[in-house]
């Protein structure tokens, strides 16, 4: 097994980001008194065991252990790559807004819009029981959004690349792989390098709640027209 910490936890956030990757016939377990656990398969598969049920793990799906809950993971033939993102007691939780599921598939849900042209797709939030952090996936068209924030803590992590991530006067290239943190209110642009095909991302934040809700600084907002 190997685990690789992406973005370590700090102070004054519940919320922290690494990669674990088996080999066929490797499993881990899960159990966590205080935080919650989403998972993203990145690659491979498997299978997660969880109160007597097992559920199948393939690539794009997600999984949700809670506070408290043991589980295991096992490796299929292929192997299994997965991102694993914990979240703290310190994170405020969202009510509930459907009943909990331990699997997301990929293609559960509807795409919805975001910022500008981006489009995303819930994987966990309150929906299917996820009230610390929402789990998504995001596509950003080629260019960039305008410049604008969120009120949630948020971890992002890139597959592929090429992009960009504009914060203030700095730049970051983004390639397969990166990842990094979004503090509440810090004012960002995530750029997409290609010319032809949108840049895939996977997003966590917490408190839970909808992607969509991003803030323009009041320089950009006074360049749009708002109907009444």
């Amino acid at each position: 097994m190997s685990l690789n910490t992406l973005v370590p936890p700090i102070d004054d956030s519940p919320l922290a980001l690494a990669t674990v990757e088996l080999e066929h016939g490797e499993e881990i377990r899960l159990s966590d008194a205080e935080s919650d656990t989403l998972l993203y398969v990145v690659a491979g598969e498997g299978s997660l065991a969880l109160d007597g049920e097992s559920f199948a793990l393939d690539e794009g799906a997600a999984g949700l252990v809670l506070v408290g809950e043991e589980a295991s993971i096992a490796a299929g033939s292929s192997g299994l790559e997965l991102l694993r993102a914990t979240v703290g007691p310190g994170a405020d939780r969202h009510a509930p807004l459907g009943a909990r599921e331990t699997i997301a598939s990929p293609g559960d849900g509807d795409a919805e819009r975001a910022t500008g042209a981006r489009s995303f797709r819930l994987l966990l939030g309150p929906h299917n029981g996820s009230t610390r952090a929402t789990l998504f996936v995001g596509l950003v068209p080629p260019g960039r959004a305008p410049w604008h924030y969120h009120l949630y803590d948020e971890i992002v992590w890139v597959p592929e690349g090429p992009g960009r991530l504009h914060t203030g006067d700095a730049v970051s290239d983004l390639g397969p792989g990166s990842a990094f943190r979004l503090r509440p209110r810090e004012v960002h642009i995530v750029e997409n390098a290609n010319s032809d095909r949108d840049l895939v991302v996977v997003g966590i934040f917490t408190p839970a709640g909808s992607p969509s809700a991003a803030y323009l600084t009041p320089d950009v907002a006074a360049e749009y027209r708002f109907a009444g």
